[in-house]
């Protein structure tokens, strides 16, 4: 069995995300952070798009190209405080931002990637965090329900990529990225380094090449992703 060679160059791996999509992007801060496929979405321009993150980086890289282009319609996240003009944003009214603790949102899009609906959970109740939430009780204990998250597309960035999308991230880098390729109907990897079939051992593959369905290969990495020193 021949499998599929998924490399394909930047440009036309974005040109599929058009307005109004949702898109996972992978990362924690910098590590992990896609920031050739932001620069390229930020190029392209669709509009009205809603982003899901861990965090809204810093100014000056990441979310925040999006944001000042104007792209972003909504923000879905864990914590948007390092960036201000994601902060001003929302005050202002400019974009719509639905915040989760760090653990729901992981495990929200988690449980999307697993197939299930959602899960129960007593974190937040009787906190701003339940309101508009269902309760339900469970063995006398009440829980909120949090829904499972999908998206159209998941961006991620990895270390290393056989031409099938076997993907392996270094280090700090495997925070969101596994989980958010998982959860989307349309994933999009970038990779300092792809390889041919064969070269990545079956043991070091840390999201599976079914999972992914292009890769773009980066063949220098922009200062950007120097922030965080190796």
């Amino acid at each position: 069995m021949t499998l599929p060679d998924k490399t394909t160059a930047i440009r036309d791996a974005i040109a599929k995300i058009g307005d109004g999509a949702s898109v996972m992007i992978g990362g924690f801060g910098v590590p992990g952070t896609p920031f050739c496929l932001i620069r390229e979405l930020v190029r392209q321009g669709p509009k009205n798009l809603t982003i899901i993150k861990n965090d809204a980086n810093e100014a000056g890289m990441g979310v925040d190209w999006l944001l000042e282009a104007g792209q972003v319609a909504k923000l879905i996240t864990s914590h948007i405080g390092l960036n201000g003009r994601a902060v001003q944003m929302m005050n202002d009214g400019e974009i719509e931002v639905e915040f989760a603790p760090q653990g729901i949102l992981a495990e929200r899009i988690r449980v999307a990637g697993a197939g299930v609906m959602g899960f129960v959970t007593d974190i937040g109740i009787g906190t701003d965090l339940s309101r508009g939430k269902t309760e339900i009780t469970v063995g006398g204990n009440v829980g909120l329900l949090e829904p499972a998250l999908r998206a159209d597309f998941a961006l991620v960035h990895a270390a290393k990529s056989d031409s099938f999308g076997n993907l392996i991230f270094a280090a700090a880098a495997r925070n969101f990225n596994p989980i958010i390729a998982m959860a989307a109907d349309f994933t999009i990897a970038e990779a300092e380094v792809v390889l041919a079939v064969g070269q990545i051992l079956p043991d070091d593959v840390h999201t599976p090449g079914p999972f992914v369905d292009q890769v773009v290969a980066l063949p220098k990495l922009p200062e950007v992703y120097g922030v965080v020193d190796r």
